[in-house]
């Protein structure tokens, strides 16, 4: 069973803390002309999904070459970031990091909005790297204490079908058991004043943190041509 899952996606270059958190026992799975970002990053994906309007020629010939090819059709009814997703608890994974980002506000929402599947609740964890700042998604019920230091910024959001239930302890405004609205406002930019924990009663909630450094861990190294 596949116990980590990366899914490579976006239009701009992956931040190198991101990069440096991804495991090398992870199967990364690319979205479309997130392969050519992944290559240029050092790392080498596992499989290509979607429906290729954005890779490059010399991205394609490589990935025809090396790895597994997942082609949808222009016309289909998810993203290519859904369809990796679903592609990645079917290959079994228990942790699936989505890295991207890019300057399409749209499609920033759509990928944040994807980490609300109601099918992804069965994952242990489930985070994302969008323009370099790090996302936890909690399915509820769920609690996660945060790395982020004291004097940071932490924001929690609802971002599913319904309202989420949330609290939020060790900060300047401490929520109990607060009824929060889907992209409501009243979450965001809070000052973390101690150890801070975030807890999904229901609902889904984006938790943007700013975290402690992460380890470097080295990711595979070997030349992707």
């Amino acid at each position: 069973m596949t116990k980590r899952v990366v899914v490579i996606t976006g239009a701009v270059a992956l931040p190198r803390r991101a990069v440096a958190a991804i495991p090398p026992d992870a199967l990364v799975v690319a979205v479309d002309g997130g392969l050519d970002h992944a290559l240029a990053a050092g790392i080498t994906p596992d499989r290509l999904v979607g429906d290729l309007d954005s890779i490059t020629d010399d991205g394609f010939a490589w990935a025809t070459e090396h790895i597994d090819v997942e082609r949808h059709p222009t016309d289909k009814d998810e993203t290519d970031t859904q369809l990796a997703l679903r592609r990645a608890l079917e290959l079994g994974a228990e942790h699936v990091t989505v890295i991207g980002g890019g300057d399409r506000l749209d499609h920033t929402l759509a990928a944040i909005g994807a980490l609300a599947a109601p099918h992804l609740a069965v994952l242990d964890r489930l985070d994302a790297w969008w323009d370099g700042q790090h996302v936890r998604v909690l399915h509820a019920p769920r609690r996660v204490e945060l790395e982020a230091p004291v004097g940071s910024t932490v924001s929690v959001v609802a971002i599913g079908a319904v309202p989420a239930v949330v609290s939020i302890a060790g900060v300047k405004w401490p929520l109990d058991r607060h009824e929060l609205p889907a992209l409501d406002g009243l979450g965001v930019s809070n000052e973390v004043r101690d150890r801070a924990a975030v807890e999904a009663h229901s609902g889904v909630l984006a938790v943007f943190e700013v975290a402690a450094e992460p380890p470097t861990i080295p990711h595979r190294q070997e030349d992707p041509r």
